[in-house]
């Protein structure tokens, strides 16, 4: 059976739904990998970080720009985890680093479709994730290693959860919301947070409509993206500081 509802998609759906859902994700995939090689290895201060990363899984966890943790890098490290772990399994190149960029892009395009098709139409759907696609800075976005690869993937995702919350009350669709804040919040700080004043209302405003008892889920993403965020960062600001190596030690008294 899962062979063939891949394929044909939902039973309520029209025969062209599907084949044109997985064709718009191949045509994604297609136009961000092209010429990706072009890139080179894009941001070599990332880069660094995710080669630092594949060689120590300490630099790995903290992102730091040398596997012997002498400095991190500017932002949280969940960004850099899926390239480091891509330059692990398959080596250092520029295609083990930005592939992982690209997939994110083609999920991203997934999320808005699935979001706007529960809320409107399939060809509605098909219509946001195709405008993403094409969209000149997800292109290029989704072709580098920034962060915001990840948090565009996690904020869509967050948005996604929420709408299901909107259609049944559960809580549950709120925690994940949450946690897909945290994460975001791994990716690029405060950046993650853009998306909550368009959020809390309308779930605030639902909820105020909703039986009793539904209401105490309106602020269940902010208890969770927290944990999610602060667990990475209670966690490293209690391990102790690696000692700095004599190289680290020469380089800060040349700037000095």
């Amino acid at each position: 059976m899962t062979g063939p509802r891949l394929w044909r998609g939902r039973p309520e759906d029209p025969r062209w739904v599907r084949p044109a859902f997985l064709g718009l994700l191949l045509a994604t995939a297609v136009l961000y990998l092209y010429n990706l090689r072009a890139s080179g290895y894009a941001n070599s201060f990332y880069s660094a970080a995710v080669q630092a990363g594949s060689q120590s899984w300490k630099a790995f966890f903290f992102g730091s720009l040398d596997a012997a943790n002498a400095i991190t890098v500017d932002k949280p490290p969940a960004a850099l985890w899926p390239m480091a772990l891509a330059v692990r399994i398959f080596g250092l190149s520029s295609w083990s680093i930005l592939v992982p960029e690209v997939l994110m892009g083609v999920a991203t395009v997934a999320v808005v479709y699935a979001a706007v098709r529960r809320r409107f139409s399939p060809a509605a759907g098909l219509i946001a994730g195709a405008v993403l696609a094409l969209t000149p800075v997800a292109a290029l976005m989704f072709r580098f290693n920034n962060p915001d690869a990840l948090l565009a993937l996690l904020m869509s995702v967050a948005c996604y959860l929420v709408g299901r919350a909107l259609e049944d009350g559960r809580t549950k669709w709120l925690v994940w919301a949450g946690v897909a804040i945290g994460f975001a919040f791994l990716a690029k700080t405060l950046q993650a947070f853009l998306i909550l004043p368009a959020l809390e209302p309308r779930h605030d405003a639902r909820a105020a409509g909703a039986p009793e008892g539904s209401g105490r889920a309106a602020g269940c993403h902010r208890r969770t993206s927290s944990p999610a965020a602060g667990g990475w960062r209670s966690w490293s600001c209690g391990r102790r500081r690696p000692a700095r190596t004599s190289a680290a030690r020469r380089t800060t008294a040349s700037w000095s």
